[in-house]
C-alpha cells in the first residue's frame, strides 16, 4: 500500500514517528509520505525510522496557505522535499510562531470563560512537536472531562470559523491566523526540489483556484482523500487530466487526533502507477 499524506507529533498527530512509521508496517504501507505541517524538522528521523522498519519514507510538508481571491484556505503538498531547505523554513517558520502564540490566547480565553485548564497542560500534548494545535487543546479539555471527543460540540462551540451568512457564530476561543499566500508555498517547495501537490480539495473548496494554481507551478492534486466523496474524486481527477496533474492520496492520519475515523493508514492509496508517475517526474524509480 501507499500513503502520501500523513502526520507525526511533530504537528498535529498524536503519535511519534516511530509509532506512526511502526504502525504503517504493521499496516502493509511500504511506501509513506510523512507530510507535517509547515515544517520538515522530523523527516531526518522519520528516513532514520523508515529504514529500521522497512518503509520507504517519502519526505514531505503539508503547508497552510490561503487563497486571498476567493478567501479560502488552501493546504499544499510538497512531496520529494529537501528536509531543511531555506526556501521551506524561511516561509514557515513565521508561521509556526503565529499559530503558537494564538493557541495561547486561545487557551486564555478558555480559562477566562470558567474551564479548569492551563496552559502548562496543553503543553504536555505538543512538548515533542513545534507548538500547540487545538488538538492538543481539545486533549486537555477532554482529560478535564469537559467532553467525550477531540472534534464534536465543545470544538464548535470554541473553534468555529464563523459564517453569518449561513448563521454559524464565531467560537468564543477563535483566533485568526494569517497563513501563507498559495503561491508563495508552490514556489517554497518548488526550490526545495519538491513537487507541489493541491491537499483535499473538496474539503477546502479549492477546485476553481486550479488554473491559476497550474500557471504558479502546482504539478499535482489530492485524488483521494477522506473528505473526498465519489463526486469530489470524479472531479480531482477530471482536473488531473485536463492540467496534466499528478494524481496522489493518503489517509491525513492524525492519530488520535484524526478527525476522520475510519481511515486508517494506507486508506487511501494512490495505487502503484500513479507513485511510479510521481517518482518519474523527480527522477526516481520505484
Amino acid at each position: 500500500m501507499i500513503d502520501l499524506h500523513c502526520h507525526t507529533h511533530i504537528s498535529d498527530n498524536s503519535y511519534s514517528i516511530e509509532e506512526v512509521i511502526g504502525l504503517a508496517k504493521e499496516q502493509g504501507v511500504q511506501h509513506l509520505a510523512i507530510t507535517d505541517h509547515d515544517t520538515t524538522i522530523g523527516l531526518p528521523s522519520a528516513i532514520l525510522h523508515g529504514a529500521k522498519y522497512g518503509v520507504n519514507i517519502i519526505p514531505g510538508i503539508e503547508i497552510s496557505a490561503y487563497d486571498h481571491k476567493r478567501g479560502v484556505r488552501a493546504h499544499i503538498l510538497g512531496l520529494f522535499v529537501t528536509p531543511g531547505h531555506s526556501a521551506l523554513s524561511q516561509l514557515c517558520d513565521p508561521l509556526i510562531q503565529r499559530r503558537h502564540e494564538a493557541s495561547y490566547e486561545m487557551v486564555e480565553q478558555i480559562i477566562a470563560a470558567g474551564y479548569n485548564i492551563s496552559w502548562q497542560q496543553v503543553g504536555q500534548y505538543s512538548a515533542r512537536g513545534t507548538g500547540v494545535y487545538k488538538q492538543h487543546i481539545m486533549h486537555a479539555l477532554l482529560d478535564a472531562g469537559y467532553t467525550s471527543t477531540i472534534y464534536g460540540e465543545l470544538y464548535k462551540k470554541l473553534f468555529a470559523r464563523g459564517d453569518q451568512a449561513k448563521g454559524i457564530a464565531r467560537g468564543l476561543a477563535y483566533q485568526t491566523i494569517t497563513y501563507i499566500n498559495m503561491f508563495d508555498a508552490i514556489k517554497a517547495i518548488a526550490e526545495a526540489g519538491g513537487i507541489p501537490v493541491l491537499a483535499h480539495p473538496g474539503q477546502m473548496g479549492n477546485f476553481p483556484a486550479i488554473p491559476e494554481l497550474v500557471d504558479a507551478g502546482l504539478q499535482g492534486i489530492e485524488v483521494w482523500h477522506p473528505s473526498h466523496n465519489q463526486a469530489a474524486e470524479q472531479q480531482a481527477k477530471d482536473a488531473a487530466d485536463a492540467f496534466n496533474l499528478l494524481q496522489t492520496g493518503g489517509s491525513d492520519f492524525h492519530g488520535f487526533y484524526t478527525d476522520s475515523p475510519g481511515f486508517p493508514l494506507g486508506s487511501k492509496s494512490p495505487g502503484k502507477a500513479n507513485l511510479e508517475a510521481l517518482m518519474s517526474r523527480v527522477g526516481k524509480h520505484l
